[in-house]
């Protein structure tokens, strides 16, 4: 899961000149404008919330493996449901953002939570949380890339991703955030390689570990596998803060969800692409000391390709590390006008100060491994997703945009 873009566009929603929700009171065809959306609008939308999706932590494997591939030949079919009830939420999200012109997550929340605004400090709380995971987990993955590759220790290894990150945060972070999309697209390019050519280089294929799964196993697993889909999507959801800032081109109703139709089939195709690849290969990394916690990069290896595993290293390193730093400088820029930090004039200072704390946080945090922070702080920011954001949307948030255009629909 990629959250560089979702702390700054989060930060930019925040600044923009507010109008409230003193629309609500407008006619629906004017607070929701039933002007065409070009398509290229609708699919660049629905590629924002796959990039951050599908980033540095989607290619590691980590969060296919602890959540999917554990359920045999139900793998594939949770991730298809956790995709659906991703985009299922983000498009209720833009559809009360956009008819109600608001202007940031804190309105949003305010909307859907409405007589009770104050519930809104739940997603303030699940949201720095799940982000300050992760930080953790690129600090983590990067670390325990550099064990797997060129046998660092992994503790010396979080301290020196530590410490460059907090260099790049505050010298480089303009540099690192350019740079940041391009690593993106280039990790999941090698991501996606890797996951088509190892389904078709193991010695088992994928056919046969799921008739053997299902042979064994039944449909015993589908409760299990609708809890994960629920838990995946609902920690996936720190990600709305920038859909709802990028979506706010989607004008329509219709545009929105085409968007996250979209969105869905890019997510659900990718997942289920990696799923297969890591069932197939699963008697092999799980063989290996430490092959689960990046299973992608030990599978490449096995695969006995040398170029791919080196480019797939480079990126993956490359694409945590301005992970870690691109949301650290979110975090700098939210928290540095505390009143607290107010009382050091010089920007610079203040800037090490907040980082520092921050990254040294997420450090300690790195201590668990990777495995851990996916699957216990991933997971309980799942659990807090799902009651906070996918089952009020999914319910309420329906309720109240129907009822919305209904009602301005009629004036």
């Amino acid at each position: 899961m990629r959250t560089n873009e979702v702390q700054m566009r989060t930060n930019e929603t925040q600044m923009k000149t507010t109008q409230g929700t003193m629309a609500s009171s407008r006619p629906w065809k004017e607070s929701f404008p039933q002007t065409k959306v070009p398509f290229a609008m609708i699919f660049s939308v629905g590629a924002v919330l796959f990039s951050a999706h599908a980033g540095g932590g989607f290619a590691t494997g980590n969060q296919a493996n602890t959540y999917y591939v554990g359920l045999g030949w139900m793998g594939p079919v949770a991730a298809v449901i956790a995709m659906l009830l991703l985009t299922l939420t983000m498009r209720e999200a833009m559809i009360m953002y956009n008819s109600r012109k608001l202007s940031s997550y804190k309105e949003l929340f305010e909307t859907l939570f409405h007589p009770f605004d104050k519930l809104e400090w739940l997603f303030e709380v699940f949201f720095y949380i799940m982000v300050l995971m992760a930080v953790a987990a690129a600090i983590s993955g990067a670390a325990t890339a550099l064990q797997e590759y060129v046998g660092m220790n992994y503790y010396m290894g979080i301290g020196v991703v530590g410490v460059i990150v907090l260099f790049c945060t505050i010298f480089g972070a303009q540099l690192v955030r350019t740079a940041t999309t391009y690593m993106g697209i280039a990790i999941l390019v090698t991501a996606i390689v890797i996951y088509t050519v190892g389904i078709f280089e193991s010695d088992t294929s994928v056919v046969t570990v799921m008739q053997t799964d299902f042979a064994e196993n039944g449909f015993s697993a589908f409760p299990q596998a609708v809890v994960n889909a629920f838990q995946y999507a609902g920690f996936q959801c720190v990600t709305l803060p920038t859909m709802i800032a990028c979506g706010t081109a989607l004008t329509t109703k219709k545009s929105c969800a085409a968007s996250m139709w979209i969105s869905f089939a890019m997510n659900a195709v990718a997942l289920v692409l990696s799923i297969l690849m890591l069932l197939s290969w699963s008697s092999v990394y799980t063989a290996v000391e430490g092959g689960t916690s990046i299973p992608t990069l030990t599978s490449c290896r096995e695969m006995g390709i040398g170029w791919m595993t080196a480019v797939y290293a480079v990126c993956l390193l490359a694409c945590l590390i301005s992970t870690g730093v691109t949301t650290t400088f979110g975090f700098v820029a939210r928290f540095e006008k505390l009143p607290v930090f107010r009382r050091i004039s010089s920007a610079p200072i203040r800037n090490a100060i907040v980082s520092a704390f921050i990254i040294i946080l997420s450090m300690s945090i790195s201590f668990m491994g990777l495995s851990n922070i996916i699957q216990y702080g991933y997971g309980y920011c799942g659990y807090l997703g799902i009651l906070v954001v996918v089952i009020p949307f999914l319910t309420v948030g329906i309720y109240k945009n129907r009822k919305f255009a209904k009602e301005h629909e009629q004036q």
